[in-house]
């Protein structure tokens, strides 16, 4: 005896409702699983019981990327109403105006690098001409500009390493006079002044003299040496 065709109206039966209700949803979810892998498709099921319990399948990894793919799918379908005729024929003259500036530019770019100059005029060329003049110039300004930046770092830099330089030439000077042996004791008596304040003797020769120690002498050239003749046979007065 076949099974009898199922009224579909609710089940007024408490326990009967909620036992066909645990096995419609087990195979439910299994309908979904199944269609998951067999047609690589993916399926996300939610359901709430009579209760308010939630149940739930996704053959993804996450749940939330499904719905969100769901919404973005109902958006787009809900913007993407079809243009009317007037509509249509504003966006068909905004394409043409916007083609019509895309080849004024690529012809405006072709004369920037000198290419299809034979159409122009003279007005036209005195035109270009300037254009390219005030590019370059501002082209030359900024690579002075860059220049000038490069220099001040290297500047800077050269700068650095002199200070650095002279921190390392000092150290090496210290280290040289810390290195360095005593000197004997005849060149220490031998030192200037500084070592006589001490008490130390000092030679003579090596005291520092004043300016006035030594006077010129005066020369007068008009004195002439005076001879004066003497009897040998006389003798002097201070014998007599």
């Amino acid at each position: 005896m076949g099974r009898g065709k199922v009224v579909l109206q609710r089940i007024e039966n408490k326990i009967s409702r909620q036992v066909t209700f645990a096995k419609r949803r087990n195979g439910l979810l299994k309908k979904a699983y199944e269609l998951s892998i067999l047609c690589d498709a993916e399926v996300a099921l939610v359901l709430f019981s009579h209760a308010g319990r939630l149940y739930q399948f996704s053959s993804s990894s996450n749940m939330l990327k499904t719905l969100e793919r769901y919404q973005r799918y109902i958006f787009a379908s809900q913007d993407a109403v079809v243009p009317t005729s007037d509509e249509m024929q504003n966006n068909y003259l905004e394409y043409m105006e916007l083609k019509a500036r895309v080849e004024v530019l690529q012809h405006s770019q072709r004369n920037l690098l000198g290419e299809d100059l034979a159409p122009l005029n003279t007005s036209e060329l005195d035109q270009l001409e300037s254009q390219v003049g005030k590019t370059l110039r501002q082209i030359r300004s900024r690579k002075t500009q860059v220049l000038l930046d490069e220099l001040c770092d290297l500047k800077r830099k050269e700068q650095m390493l002199e200070d650095a330089n002279l921190i390392l030439k000092r150290k090496l000077d210290e280290m040289e006079v810390d290195a360095a042996p005593p000197p004997p004791p005849q060149q220490q008596q031998l030192v200037g002044n500084n070592h006589s304040d001490r008490g130390v003797p000092v030679p003579y020769h090596a005291l520092p003299q004043p300016d006035h120690f030594f006077q010129a002498l005066e020369c007068n050239p008009s004195l002439q040496p005076a001879f004066r003749c003497m009897d040998v046979n006389q003798p002097p007065a201070w014998m007599a």
